[in-house]
């Protein structure tokens, strides 16, 4: 059974992570509302909102978390190249909102999306409060890609990224990956497990290093 989280109940209530299920994997509450102090109380535990639309928000832990260590990103050749060559202008907070709505749209794999209004929403609430943040590639004054998250302390919590052209996606996040390098930001949070994000460098941690990892970083509560 998971725990059912009331509206009403303190922002920080939520469950022990180890009591997550592990079918489907990492379930751990349901219920509760999106408000950007218990986002803030979620992501410190290492906990994250995911649902489709029609359902209640689901809190989410999976063990092993997959992540991408800065150092350990995996640039190709090509994508060097275009880099070295100036192919994309790298920003950061210069439109939250386009990258948050590139991320919703229907894709041709995915038609639906899971960044309800509720969601998007939420996470530009987060963004006024500094908490949340875009990694942005532009080529030619157009968004070419770019991804979003929250930073909390030496953590960006990545939660989706998208690209309009080739390489779009891969040049924000390698943008990302430089800035955490000089910010001192040590771990970026990819959640889930894909091909795409395998390619790139990430890895799956262990739940419980994840974990020390955050109070580590001065990201957990």
């Amino acid at each position: 059974m998971i725990a059912w989280i009331a509206p009403g109940d303190p922002p920080d209530r939520f469950p022990p992570v180890e009591r997550a299920l592990t079918e489907p994997e990492g379930l751990l509450a349901a219920g509760g509302d999106l408000s950007c102090e218990r986002l803030e109380a979620a992501y410190r535990r290492g906990i994250f909102p995911w649902f489709s639309p029609g359902q209640p928000v689901l809190w989410w832990s999976p063990n092993p978390r997959e992540v991408l260590i800065p150092g350990e990103f995996h640039c190709s050749r090509s994508l060097a190249r275009r880099l070295r060559r100036g192919d994309f202008e790298w920003r950061m907070d210069s439109d939250f909102e386009a990258v948050i709505d590139g991320c919703a749209a229907p894709r041709a794999r995915s038609p639906g999306t899971w960044i309800t209004p509720d969601m998007r929403a939420a996470y530009c609430a987060l963004h006024a409060r500094g908490l949340a943040h875009s990694a942005e590639a532009w080529r030619n004054g157009r968004l070419a890609g770019g991804l979003y998250g929250v930073r909390i302390g030496g953590v960006f919590y990545g939660e989706s990224m998208f690209s309009r052209e080739a390489d779009g996606s891969k040049a924000a996040l390698a943008g990302l990956v430089r800035h955490c390098l000089d910010e001192g930001i040590g771990l970026l949070d990819c959640q889930l497990p894909n091909p795409h994000l395998r390619s790139l460098g990430s890895r799956a941690m262990p739940r419980a290093e994840f974990l020390a990892r955050l109070a580590a970083a001065g990201a957990s509560p």
